[in-house]
């Protein structure tokens, strides 16, 4: 099972989804979970979901989680499909719950209501080309995959080769 969720080529397309994607959602989650960067930390986030959004509290904490440790495994390659998929999850919800109703563009003019979707569909993108692909070149998880193809520790490349 590992090996299938880690599994990936040395592609370096996917290294520059995986780390474009990581670090925007490492930034935001980071906003979220440590009041980094203007945010308003674990408690303030806690408290803006619970009570002014209704979010019951295990689902804000997922939401929390799946962006501040989502973006962090991206950046890292670390379960890249895993930190993927929780990424995927929360912009979705993010759409459906808050975004739809603002259409398709960010609010760049402060003229509307709110943000729209146009970020939200770009992550999703992102991540369902890591679900789907794996975390690529320069990443844990590729590490993860060659120990797993060769437990007896020896070098050399992943191909399956025939007993013998």
């Amino acid at each position: 099972m590992l090996r299938k969720l880690v599994a990936t080529d040395n592609d370096a397309t996917l290294t520059i989804l995986r780390l474009g994607l990581g670090v925007v959602m490492f930034a935001h989650g980071a906003q979220k979970a440590l009041g980094w960067f203007g945010g308003y930390g674990f408690n303030g986030t806690m408290g803006f979901f619970t009570h002014n959004m209704g979010i019951p509290a295990p689902f804000a904490f997922l939401a929390i989680c799946a962006e501040f440790l989502g973006g962090l495994g991206l950046i890292l390659g670390l379960l890249g499909r895993v930190a993927a998929f929780g990424i995927v999850v929360n912009m979705v919800v993010a759409i459906l719950t808050t975004h739809m109703a603002n259409g398709l563009f960010m609010n760049w003019s402060g003229t509307q209501k709110g943000e729209g979707i146009e970020y939200h569909i770009l992550a999703i993108a992102m991540g369902l080309a890591v679900l789907a692909r794996g975390a690529g070149a320069f990443s844990l998880d590729r590490l993860l995959a060659r120990a797993a193809a060769n437990p007896s520790g020896a070098t050399g490349d992943l191909t399956p080769h025939p007993a013998r």
